[in-house]
């Protein structure tokens, strides 16, 4: 006996899932650009890099990187 609404919900299971993956892409590549995971990576690094040592506080992280960019603006926008 076959469940006709489980082959109905099968493309429809395959197309949620597509559009979740997309959706999770999106919104890495989105933080990611935006730099909402800089701080994450830069522990990351530092922890691989430099055991022995405390990685800076993120309000310090950030306000090196602010005045990184005040002194070398490059191609920002703004």
């Amino acid at each position: 006996m076959t469940n006709h609404t489980d082959a109905a919900t099968t493309p429809l299971r395959t197309v949620l899932r597509a559009a979740g993956r997309v959706g999770r892409g999106i919104r890495w590549y989105m933080t990611t650009l935006m730099g909402d995971t800089a701080y994450a990576t830069y522990v990351a690094h530092h922890r691989r890099e430099h055991p022995d040592e405390e990685p800076m506080t993120e309000r310090q992280f950030w306000r090196q990187k602010m005045d990184d960019q005040d002194r070398n603006p490059g191609a920002r926008c703004c």
